[in-house]
């Protein structure tokens, strides 16, 4: 173990920063994609364009990870010859993150949605009885009362957005899934390991976390919310 860590250990912390980072900035962009229009869509009076909207993004979830993440790969490439030019880098970060993004929308959106929708209108007829604007009984009743829902949105998506991290190794984008396939290519079970265990325990922590931030702002806000 020392002589496999005096090896590895500094490229493993390498790929488990790119990791981290790859799924980081993918599920800030898919929440801030998809709890406001999961907040529209809840208030939209439109039936039509919500099953629209929601069915667009259901399209993404069945398709497989390793296929969306090449699809990702061929959008890019047919942008830049519709184009005539490369503008869109077609391997590396830039498609790896619209395929991350992808593929947590539906969740936190699915969630955003259901979580405003179940409200008891008789809360937010009285909220609009106290004189609170639209806005007000969003941030003060609505929000707070949706967000144990919002939250186990994000804590799926999270948790998925890590394990198809892995795959976008592929395209370049690095992160642990580089380690993995190494390993796979020369049969070598460490290197498979160094990758999957640190993303096995990665998920796991990031779940954690996002259960104890979960706890913590509704035990707060629908205290504040009910009064």
């Amino acid at each position: 173990m020392t002589e496999f860590f005096s090896q590895y250990g500094g490229e493993i912390l390498q790929s488990t920063r790119e990791h981290m980072v790859l799924t980081l900035v993918a599920m800030i962009i898919a929440c801030v994609i998809a709890v406001p229009l999961g907040i529209a869509l809840a208030r939209c009076s439109c039936k039509i364009l919500v099953n629209l909207v929601m069915g667009l993004v259901s399209i993404i979830q069945p398709i497989p990870s390793l296929a969306l993440v090449a699809l990702t790969v061929v959008l890019f490439y047919l942008i830049n010859e519709f184009l005539g030019s490369r503008v869109l880098a077609t391997l590396g970060t830039g498609p790896a993150l619209v395929a991350l993004v992808a593929y947590a929308l539906l969740p936190i959106l699915r969630n955003t949605y259901t979580g405003i929708r179940q409200i008891d209108p008789a809360i937010v007829e009285v909220a609009t009885g106290m004189g609170m604007t639209r806005r007000q009984i969003l941030f003060s009743v609505q929000l707070p009362l949706a967000l144990p829902f919002i939250m186990a949105g994000v804590r799926i998506s999270t948790v998925w957005t890590i394990g198809v991290a892995t795959l976008v190794s592929l395209v370049g984008a690095g992160g642990l899934g580089d380690l993995i396939f190494r390993g796979l290519s020369n049969y070598r079970i460490e290197l498979i390991l160094a990758g999957a265990v640190p993303a096995a325990v990665l998920a796991l922590i990031f779940d954690w976390l996002l259960a104890g931030l979960e706890n913590w702002l509704t035990a707060g806000d629908t205290q504040s919310a009910r009064k």
